[in-house]
C-alpha cells in the first residue's frame, strides 16, 4: 500500500526517536505488556506509556487491555508497517542498546516460561480430572490429525488456543499459524510449548474468539478445540470461526457430546454440557460451510464423556461463482 508524503512524514516522526524505535524493535518480536517494556528499557511507566501513546496515535502499535494489565503489539493493518519494518532492518544487530534490549527480553521470556510452567503444574490435576472422563488423549489427537488432513496449510488459525496443543499438533503442517486466547497466562504456556516444539512459524496473540479482528477467508484451516462449552454464545463463536475459513478451507471443531456431569459447571466453569449434532451442524451450514466429517469418540467408561469432532469445508466453487458474477 502506497503512502502519501504526509503519511510518510508522520510515520518517520513517530518512529524517529531512540526509545520509540527500541519499542518498535521489541514489539516486532512479540506483544508485550507495559510492565515488561518498562523492565526491559529500565524506564519509568509514565515515560514508556507516553512513547507508546505517540506510537499508537500514529497507528504503528495496537493497545489492548487484559484485566489490570495493558499489552501492545505492532499494528497489523497500519499503512506504515512496511516502512517501520524497513527501518528496523537497517539497525545493526550488534547495536549496544538493541542488543541489550534483546538480552533483557530473553530474561523476561525465561521468567514468563518459569511462571507459566508453575501455573500449568498447579492446574494440571484439574485438567487431568476432565481428561480421565473421556477417551485417551492420544486417540483424540490421532482422530484430529486424520480429520484435518495432511495439508499443507498456508495459514492456520486456532481460536481459544489454551496451552497451544492444536498448534503443536498441527503447526508442522502449516506455513504459518496463529493462536488466539484471552488469557495471558494460557498464552504464556502456549508460547513456551510452541518454542519447545521448534515451531517458529506459530504466533500467539491476545484475541477474542467472538471478534478476532482478522480478515475474512484468511485461513485454510481454523480449529476450535474444547472451547465452545465455556462460552455463553457458542453459535456466535462458530460464525466467527467460519468467517475466517478461506474457499476450499476447513473448520475443525472438537468438543463434547451432551452429558450430565453437572459438577463440571462449578468445578471447571463449563457453561454448556456438550452439544448435539442438531445444534452444531445448522450453525456450520448457516455460515456457508458443508459438513465433511462427524466423528464420535466414545469414552473409556460408561460414565465418561464422548468427544465429538466436526469438520466442515467452505466450497471452492463459491469463489468461482463470485468471480463469474
Amino acid at each position: 500500500m502506497k503512502l502519501s508524503a504526509e503519511q510518510v512524514v508522520e510515520v518517520l516522526r513517530a518512529a524517529g526517536e531512540s526509545t520509540r524505535l527500541r519499542l518498535l524493535a521489541l514489539l516486532a518480536r512479540e506483544e508485550l505488556s507495559v510492565l515488561e517494556l518498562c523492565q526491559i528499557l529500565d524506564q519509568s511507566q509514565p515515560r514508556v506509556s507516553r512513547h507508546l501513546k505517540l506510537l499508537a496515535e500514529a497507528g504503528l502499535v495496537e493497545r489492548f487491555p487484559d484485566g489490570a494489565w495493558v499489552f501492545y503489539r505492532l499494528a497489523s493493518k497500519s499503512p506504515g508497517r512496511h516502512l517501520v519494518r524497513q527501518a528496523l532492518d537497517l539497525i545493526d544487530a550488534a547495536d549496544p542498546a538493541v542488543h541489550a534490549d534483546a538480552e533483557k527480553l530473553a530474561t523476561v521470556r525465561a521468567e514468563r516460561s518459569t511462571g507459566a510452567q508453575a501455573y500449568f503444574a498447579r492446574n494440571a490435576a484439574r485438567w487431568n480430572e476432565i481428561r480421565s472422563l473421556y477417551v485417551d488423549e492420544a486417540e483424540v489427537e490421532a482422530a484430529i490429525l486424520r480429520a484435518a488432513g495432511e495439508g499443507p496449510f498456508d495459514e492456520m488459525v486456532d481460536l481459544g488456543a489454551g496451552a497451544g496443543r492444536m498448534l503443536t499438533l498441527l503447526g508442522q503442517r502449516a506455513g504459518s499459524a496463529l493462536g488466539l486466547d484471552l488469557s495471558q497466562q494460557m498464552l504464556n504456556i502456549a508460547r513456551d510449548e510452541v518454542a519447545k516444539a521448534g515451531l517458529g512459524q506459530c504466533e500467539l496473540r491476545h484475541g477474542d474468539i467472538f471478534a478476532t479482528g482478522l480478515p475474512g477467508g484468511c485461513a485454510d484451516l481454523v480449529t476450535v478445540h474444547q472451547v465452545l462449552h465455556y462460552l455463553g454464545d457458542p453459535a456466535a463463536a462458530v460464525a466467527e470461526a467460519a468467517r475466517l475459513v478461506a474457499h476450499g478451507g476447513l473448520l475443525l471443531i472438537a468438543d463434547f457430546a451432551p452429558h450430565d456431569h453437572e459438577f463440571l459447571r462449578e468445578a471447571h466453569q463449563h457453561r454448556r454440557l456438550g452439544f448435539e449434532d442438531a445444534e452444531i451442524i445448522p450453525w456450520l451450514e448457516a455460515a456457508g460451510l458443508s459438513l465433511e466429517n462427524n466423528i464420535a469418540l466414545p469414552p473409556s467408561s460408561a460414565q465418561g464423556l464422548t468427544v465429538k469432532i466436526w469438520t466442515a469445508r467452505r466450497p471452492v466453487q463459491r469463489a468461482a461463482q463470485r468471480s463469474a458474477a
